[in-house]
């Protein structure tokens, strides 16, 4: 038994968190290009898949925006497996450089201008809100579900009537 006031004793009563795996990719034709961005969220037996695109960005900002989109369809606190054949995205948040990025104002190591801070934001805000592991996988290899996300991003690219990624477009032009 806990003691009394200890603040743990509400953990027993806490329901465990649902585990949510989710596979990611993100696709730019040219880059920059027209860019597309999937998920697959899976939960138990339970799947649901996310896509679209924009008309102007780049391939590491789909990556981004990919886990950004996926984990804001989330309603509860979640422990969440993100699975990415993106090194930048996994290493970002796993090896804690977008953290530092963001405590040194966005700058890299070098001094040089973190890009992609907007996006890295809202991904560490979302991060903050479940508790989230990033794993890599290989691209290209046979992953189903990493080659679904490939071709669902590649699709979603190549719609009419795509958004505009306005913080890019602002800052590229």
């Amino acid at each position: 038994m806990l003691p009394e006031g200890s603040g743990l004793s509400n953990l027993q009563d806490s329901p465990p968190l649902k585990e949510i795996t989710i596979y990611t990719d993100g696709a730019c034709l040219g880059n920059p290009g027209p860019g597309g961005y999937a998920a697959v969220l899976l939960y138990n037996d339970l799947r649901k898949e996310i896509s679209g695109g924009f008309r102007l960005t780049t391939n590491n900002r789909m990556e981004i925006i990919a886990a950004i989109r996926a984990m804001s369809a989330l309603k509860y606190k979640c422990r969440v497996t993100i699975i990415s054949d993106s090194k930048l995205l996994v290493n970002s948040i796993m090896l804690g450089w977008a953290r530092r990025w963001q405590a040194n104002n966005w700058k890299k190591s070098n001094n040089e201008k973190a890009l992609n801070a907007d996006l890295w934001q809202q991904l560490l805000d979302l991060c903050s809100k479940h508790v989230v592991e990033f794993q890599w996988v290989q691209g290209h290899v046979g992953d189903e579900l990493n080659e679904h996300c490939d071709q669902l991003s590649k699709d979603a690219a190549r719609q009419a009537d795509l958004e505009v990624d306005v913080v890019y477009e602002n800052t590229a032009m």
